[in-house]
């Protein structure tokens, strides 16, 4: 948001590769903050339009191609002298043969939002990818009629479980002279997340969201389960890998290692006896008692059903002797 609209840039409409690759930092000394609504609406943008193209089979030169349809959208907000806080977002349509935007939807959309938060300014777009697009350029420069110096939001779609920052990157657009001429590239901008108290109500209420099809607990012991298995699945081949070792130790294949060997056997003194007298007798109890308490949770719902069910019949049989002037209830 640093470089202004400059009349040298439209003589270069086609940003090359160069042009359009993300430099290491910015330098405009700007303080971006980011709120959680925004990555939650960018999210599910993108989740319904690949739900949707999958369906319809529109997705399948992406599907083909591995990558997911991209979508993009406006971010609007504040900006307060060298602060600049996105609070909101909202969808864009654009065209997939010309890659322009629909400047009548984007200008509705705008005069929506205008009325229900008159503070708020577009303060540039949002888009989803693993990286920023050479036609990337083109839309951000089109947005420059509303904000002379837009900001770009990235969001990364593909799950990388090693990563542990949010998968979100904020650019800002500035002029460099490369190869004699000037020319907009994308620079990286640090961010915040910044929260209300409203917001992390929400955010923590969709964290904790359990289905409303009375599968939650299933759904716990599930992903409990899971856990366990993957845990085991772990200690299994670390195990083996030990004992491959082992073997290839006693065979002659690898040196031996008198220190390696003790580190190993006090491992092994860790690991439980399985075919200990110990462990049948404390397993048998568990699975006694786990059969206990099913066979008891059996027996008290049976229970409830023939309570229940004398219930009604006595009702039944009261209100037909009481006409009849004949016995009291059934039991």
């Amino acid at each position: 948001m640093s470089a202004p609209s400059d009349p040298a840039v439209a003589t270069h409409p086609q940003a090359g590769a160069a042009a359009a690759a993300a430099a290491a930092s910015s330098s405009s000394g700007l303080t971006f903050k980011l709120h959680p609504l925004v990555i939650v609406n960018v999210s599910d943008h993108h989740t319904r339009v690949k739900a949707q193209a999958a369906c319809s089979g529109d997705g399948a030169s992406s599907a083909a191609a591995g990558q997911p349809p991209r979508v993009f959208g406006c971010v609007i907000g504040v900006q307060r002298g060298r602060t600049v806080e996105i609070f909101n977002s909202f969808e864009l349509v654009l065209d997939p043969v010309s890659g322009t935007l629909d400047r009548a939807f984007l200008e509705k959309k705008q005069e929506l939002y205008k009325k229900v938060f008159p503070d708020f300014y577009v303060l540039g777009w949002y888009s989803t990818g693993s990286d920023v697009q050479d036609t990337d350029m083109q839309i951000h420069k089109a947005l420059m009629d509303i904000n002379e110096s837009p900001v770009y939001l990235l969001l990364n779609p593909a799950i990388n479980l090693s990563q542990k920052d949010l998968p979100v990157t904020i650019y800002e657009s500035e002029l460099h002279v490369i190869d004699g001429s000037p020319q907009l590239i994308f620079v990286r901008a640090n961010y915040t997340i910044e929260t209300v108290e409203a917001e992390r109500i929400s955010v923590d209420h969709v964290a904790h969201l359990k289905p409303s099809d009375g599968g939650s607990a299933a759904t716990q012991l599930a992903a409990h389960l899971t856990g366990i298995h993957s845990a085991i699945k772990m200690l299994n081949s670390r195990v083996r890998v030990i004992h491959q070792y082992l073997v290839s130790m006693q065979k002659g294949d690898m040196p031996l290692d008198n220190s390696l060997l003790r580190q190993v056997s006090s491992l092994v003194r860790r690991l439980p006896a399985m075919e200990s007298e110990k462990f049948q007798d404390d397993f048998l109890m568990e699975y006694n008692d786990t059969l206990l308490m099913t066979y008891l949770a059996m027996f008290t719902n049976c229970s409830s059903t023939m309570n229940e069910l004398v219930e009604k019949f006595n009702a039944t049989y009261e209100r037909s002797t009481a006409r009849r002037g004949g016995r009291g209830a059934f039991m």
